[in-house]
């Protein structure tokens, strides 16, 4: 029996999964063979179903939260199926500060871990203790360091060597009782009164302003990653766009803004059917309806084909898409 995917992936494109199985206790991982094609989801805010998924979808929806005072920190041990948003409400309310710049992101703990998650200047893995997930091969629970978990940007060992292999369970965050603010990016730079509080309601004005509500209109959020490039690279492209954002990412590289190249290279409107690259933030594509996932790869693959045209970029996607088997990558064609 079909059921339809279409309420639980927040781009909302027309789609059916041939299971749903919904998890609220751990127990019910035990019972599951996972012997067939298979989808782990939280909210679906990191997810687009392009076609019918012939597998099924197993959706994270396990709740708790325990908090352990500790000598010089909080440990935060939190289940999958929380939600993300709540929990920073929850740390902040709780006099446990750290995790305000990452407000408002869409989405589960349980999914956080799997792309580390980041904004204005923080990445989840700089606050993770440890990780734990179902092993679906020993049926057994195991827990991960963060070294173990080998978080990179947007990256984790669970998109590598764990995926279709793991199911995160409970999460383990630290936050030092030091608190430390993170003022790096953007409008927090001009904050006056530095408080947690204040650092979390300038991040959520910020986002409004900037990213459509997926409830109002439907989207999966920042829909490519930011790229990282050489210094040498950056060098030249900024002799032509000096007011290009960048940001130093190691020694011998630099991130600039997705959202800008594509901006700059005319998108921002640009239709596809009812996809749509968003007005005010040109790194969000939206859904108006009426649209397949033809289209959506249709406006990837545009979008993807001018950046190169114009920066010589390749621009990767940073949702997960899911096509008829099982995940799919849309990568930029070989341009001369």
């Amino acid at each position: 029996m079909a059921h339809s995917v279409q309420a639980f992936h927040t781009f909302s494109l027309p789609s059916q999964c041939s299971q749903l199985i919904e998890i609220t206790e751990l127990e019910q991982l035990q019972q599951q063979s996972f012997s067939r094609p298979f989808c782990i989801l939280g909210e679906g805010s990191n997810t687009v179903f392009l076609t019918d998924y012939h597998g099924q979808v197993i959706k994270m929806a396990t709740k708790g939260i325990t908090a352990t005072v500790r000598e010089h920190d909080y440990l935060l041990e939190v289940a999958a199926g929380e939600n993300w948003h709540q929990l920073v409400i929850y740390t902040l309310e709780q006099d446990m500060p750290g995790l305000e710049n990452l407000a408002l992101i869409p989405g589960t703990v349980g999914a956080a871990p799997v792309q580390n998650i980041g904004a204005y200047g923080v990445e989840l893995a700089k606050y993770i203790d440890y990780v734990e997930y179902f092993d679906i091969t020993s049926k057994e629970l195991v827990r991960l360091s963060n070294a173990e978990c080998q978080f990179g940007y947007r990256d984790s060992i669970f998109k590598h060597q764990l995926k279709s292999h793991a199911v995160i369970t409970l999460v383990g965050l630290c936050l030092p009782k030091q608190w430390q603010p993170e003022l790096s990016y953007g409008p927090l730079q001009q904050l006056k009164d530095i408080t947690a509080q204040n650092i979390f309601a300038q991040v959520i004005k910020t986002r409004n302003s900037k990213l459509p509500n997926p409830y109002v209109l439907a989207n999966a959020g920042s829909f490519f990653k930011n790229p990282i490039i050489s210094n040498q690279q950056l060098q030249s492209l900024l002799q032509a766009y000096p007011q290009l954002p960048h940001y130093v990412y190691d020694n011998e590289h630099h991130k600039v803004a997705a959202g800008w190249l594509i901006e700059q290279a005319n998108l921002k409107g640009y239709r596809i059917a009812g996809i749509a690259v968003h007005q005010q933030q040109a790194l969000v594509l939206v859904n108006h309806g009426n649209s397949v996932g033809a289209d959506l790869i249709a406006m990837i693959q545009h979008i993807q084909q001018q950046v190169w045209q114009c920066y010589h970029i390749r621009l990767q996607h940073e949702v997960r898409l899911m096509s008829r088997d099982g995940e799919c990558h849309i990568d930029l064609e070989e341009t001369p």
